[in-house]
């Protein structure tokens, strides 16, 4: 039987947000505490530019500025993971390849999408992560996601891991996660450095019984997340339910209410970053929903309520 080595990154990477003015610009300052408040809340790398970065509304040019602010403001503190994700292989790889430049110790990718409709093959997305692969000396993270709209077995995965340099690290986000963590390790061994779990915690224990090493969760309260992680790695799985159960109302709001928007509702509501607007035309959160997250939050005296105070 063979056995997954040491992975390089384990642990908590949450997704960080992307502030904004009222009037829809970069707030860099705002960003950068943001980035502060989740290394100093526990988190033990980070992830930029993501779905819940709200990535789809940034330009290029703002994605270049964002890497590298951030980049250079965590100053290697913690592991950063930017997302490279395009439809196009060449500008993939482009991207990929900068963000190494800049200081990024993973990518993370999407497989290629846009729209509805448009999709590739197995064969085009082999070779798509293939031509990332090449491009870089850094490891790749497949983003296994609903909102790509193009499923990838777990026996796909595995082979990839196995046939692609890079490819070593997988965030799983479709229904089953867990069954799917189990056969994804079970069919690519030691191939398989770093089986993560995502959707913002929600089904975390599951996918840390199924195989998981790594969490890629919402950026608000880390301080929730990453003692359920210490001690599930320590073998106190009972410690680990309990947290769990603990900080689960407050991973279900943000999962089924408020989405990407919750971070930026806790962290504005802590003096964190100076505006929690979402960039036009994405929908602000509901005022009730908002609430509902807050007062969860105080009720578990979550760190970002108090940090920026």
């Amino acid at each position: 039987m063979t056995t997954r080595p040491p992975a390089r990154y384990r642990g908590l990477f949450p997704v960080v947000p992307t502030p904004f003015t009222e009037s829809g610009e970069l707030d860099l300052a705002s960003q950068r505490r943001c980035v502060d408040f989740m290394i100093d809340a526990g988190s033990q790398g980070l992830a930029i530019l993501a779905n819940f970065s709200e990535q789809f509304l940034l330009s290029d040019d703002e994605r270049e500025l964002l890497t590298r602010a951030i980049l250079e403001h965590v100053a290697g503190r913690v592991p950063v993971i930017v997302t490279t994700t395009h439809f196009s292989s060449r500008v993939c790889a482009e991207r990929s390849r900068r963000a190494q430049a800049m200081g990024a110790a993973m990518v993370m990718v999407m497989p290629p999408y846009h729209g509805a409709t448009f999709r590739v093959p197995e064969p085009q997305i082999h070779e798509f992560y293939a031509r990332v692969s090449d491009a870089v000396d850094i490891p790749i993270m497949i983003q296994d996601a609903p909102a790509a709209g193009t499923p990838m077995s777990a026996a796909f995965l595995a082979r990839m891991a196995r046939e692609i340099e890079h490819v070593a690290y997988f965030k799983i986000e479709t229904a089953g996660a867990a069954a799917k963590l189990r056969e994804l390790i079970r069919l690519g061994g030691d191939a398989i450095e770093g089986p993560w779990d995502g959707e913002e915690a929600i089904t975390l224990l599951p996918d840390l019984d199924a195989g998981a090493t790594g969490a890629m969760t919402g950026g608000g309260f880390p301080d929730g997340i990453r003692p359920i992680l210490d001690a599930y790695a320590a073998g106190r799985r009972d410690d680990a339910i309990a947290q769990y159960e603990r900080w689960l109302p407050l991973i279900n709001i943000e999962n089924r209410q408020c989405g990407l928007l919750a971070a930026k509702s806790l962290m504005k509501e802590g003096g964190v970053i100076a505006c929690e607007a979402p960039r036009h035309p994405f929908p602000a959160i509901h005022p009730d929903s908002r609430k509902l997250l807050l007062d969860t939050a105080r009720r578990l005296d979550a760190l970002v309520l108090r940090w920026g105070r």
